[in-house]
């Protein structure tokens, strides 16, 4: 785990493996890196957003406990997506397959869940009154 996360830090030791890729292949991986961040980025928006701007909602600390799930699937989205950039980038040097990933797919059932959660959130408080 440790080598992993010194990867992240170390451009030269990602450069000292394989073949230069043409530069197109890396660009398009710091492209979908960068896409990676702004969802995490969002995530965390919208958590802080959570916690500032809902008002309570009618099952105690359901507003704090979506905020808090927000942060934290912010920051696995960016913490995910310097590992995947690493993993990929060093996969196109070494002209391997690129590495595989449930992240995606798990983002998106995560996402789709809490989304229905809000909706049976709002749709408590609007039938409950005020």
């Amino acid at each position: 785990m440790w080598e992993a996360i010194r990867r992240w830090f170390d451009p030269a030791e990602l450069r000292s493996v394989g073949e230069p890729p043409d530069y197109r292949f890396s660009l398009a991986n710091e492209r979908t890196f960068l896409a990676w961040l702004r969802t995490g980025l969002a995530l965390v928006g919208g958590g802080l957003a959570t916690a500032q701007f809902l008002p309570p909602l009618p099952m105690g600390h359901l507003r704090e406990v979506i905020a808090v799930a927000l942060l934290m699937l912010g920051g696995a989205v960016a913490i995910r997506a310097v590992d995947h950039w690493a993993r990929t980038e060093r996969a196109i040097r070494l002209g391997e397959e690129l590495p595989a990933s449930r992240f995606p797919a798990a983002l998106a059932l995560a996402v789709g869940a809490g989304a229905v959660l809000l909706v049976v959130a709002v749709l408590v408080r609007a039938i409950g009154g005020p």
